[in-house]
């Protein structure tokens, strides 16, 4: 027994292979010390302890057989006899001691590793911070979403072990696009691939639940020296589904398990819905098509059911739509002050200018507010005021359009509601009827009533 160690130090690449494994167990039980006091705080560590130092530590273990097999190969150890044990002998007990000891050590190293490896993958940290270009502007928004608490993976990885095995594959298949440069800008917001909301969204929210009626406010002010602001209260009708009674009403009818919404879309981005058919809880059917299109039209394309995303788009990494809109927002909830003259106007005005980059960005829309808000005013600007609303503004600029992703305002539509983008209004805008003329109605009442 002590031959065969001797002869594993006496081949380089065996010795190099235990080095290589001392070493890295080392580091890497010190890291996780570290990283359980809290003095580790970077981003990337994660990927040096539960990636690269597991691979070394295997890599060492890998290459002590593999030297010791080349050297043999070679007629270096031809002299050495494969190790023999006499458990009366009290070396070869002890030896025998150590190596079941070290193979403990070793296996619940790597058990630590790989327990490590799969909590390290499905952090916040890393989905958001790691791949930090092309996933920085969905992380953003996240942080300063209401679904901010909600891990990634809650949403993006299916249960059970088919959808952890599917989430790993995929993360594999980004890491390479982000490592190599070849991903979207943006990022592409498909339907396809992700897990069911039965799976997702229902685990929190339980679509058989009526809400009723909820009311909001929203503003918006004028482009004049007071900003004159305007408010509009709207009682949303979000209804929903009567329990037991496979009846419901209001906007969340459409969620009700007791009807089957399903439709065709032309594009990707679900803008286009040509063809709809509903089937309510008694067996009835009715098809909706849009103007021009027949049963031809549609033959052979892949319809969908309607669920939770098909209007909450994008309901964990939502988006600014527009500069007026997120000034007026901030206007309204007193985030700015109002007392500045012009401020709605000089602001929406440096937003909505291109720019090359972040910094450049965030330096210009501080010298352009500046200059404009004391220029346009006869009467002092209270400069703590003043900074305050640069502040704001230069916080919606950092929230919303990222450059380097090629987003910017808009990009990523939002389709509860019809204000942005077409929303309700493809499918319910008068001109999908049903062979009778029966039509998808867009009264106004339906949904909300506004004052």
């Amino acid at each position: 027994m002590r031959a065969f160690v001797v002869a594993a130090l006496r081949s380089r690449l065996s010795a190099l292979g235990i080095a290589l494994t001392t070493a890295s167990a080392l580091i890497f039980l010190g890291l996780i010390l570290l990283e359980v006091l809290g003095a580790l705080k970077n981003p990337y560590i994660g990927i040096v302890i539960f990636v690269i130092m597991p691979v070394l530590f295997v890599l060492g273990l890998l290459l002590i057989p593999i030297g010791l097999w080349l050297d043999r190969r070679r007629g270096a150890g031809a002299a050495e006899a494969w190790p023999t044990f006499d458990f009366r002998n009290t070396t070869h007990r002890r030896m025998l001691m150590f190596v079941l000891v070290a193979t403990i050590v070793n296996l619940t190293i790597i058990a630590m590793a790989s327990v490590g490896a799969v909590e390290y993958t499905e952090s916040q940290t890393f989905c958001g911070q790691v791949c930090h270009t092309p996933m920085e502007p969905e992380f953003t928004a996240h942080q300063s979403g209401p679904h901010a608490r909600v891990h990634c993976v809650s949403c993006h990885v299916g249960p059970g072990p088919g959808g952890f095995l599917t989430a790993k594959m995929n993360g594999t298949r980004q890491l390479w696009l982000v490592a190599t440069g070849g991903y979207s800008r943006p990022i592409p917001t498909p339907i396809e691939g992700l897990p069911g909301v039965v799976a997702t969204c229902e685990q929190c929210h339980t679509p058989d639940r009526y809400v009723g009626d909820v009311v909001k406010e929203f503003y918006e002010h004028g482009d004049d020296e007071a900003n004159t602001q305007t408010k509009t209260v709207a009682t949303l009708k979000v209804g929903g589904a009567f329990a037991g009674s496979g009846t419901g009403a209001g906007i969340h009818w459409h969620m009700n398990r007791a009807n089957v919404v399903e439709y065709v879309t032309l594009d990707e981005s679900r803008e286009k819905i040509p063809y709809v058919r509903v089937t309510t809880a008694d067996g009835k059917v009715r098809e909706y098509f849009a103007e021009g299109v027949t049963s031809e039209t549609i033959a052979g394309k892949a319809s969908r059911r309607m669920d939770c995303l098909d209007c909450h788009t994008r309901p964990a990494h939502t988006f600014e739509t527009s500069p007026g809109r997120a000034v007026d927002e901030a206007l309204g909830r007193g985030a700015m002050s109002a007392s500045i003259p012009f401020l709605r106007r000089e602001a929406v005005r440096a937003l909505a200018a291109e720019y090359p980059s972040r910094d450049v960005a965030l330096a210009q829309i501080e010298q352009t507010l500046r200059a404009s808000l004391r220029s346009g005013s006869s009467t002092p600007i209270d400069e703590a005021e003043l900074r305050r609303a640069i502040g704001v503004t230069k916080a919606i600029y950092q929230r919303s359009v990222f450059p380097t992703m090629k987003i910017g305002w808009g990009t990523y539509k939002v389709q509860s509601g019809h204000t942005s983008s077409d929303g309700c209004f493809r499918c319910h805008d008068d001109e999908h009827k049903t062979r009778e003329g029966v039509a998808i109605s867009q009264e106004c009442e339906m949904c909300h009533t506004i004052e």
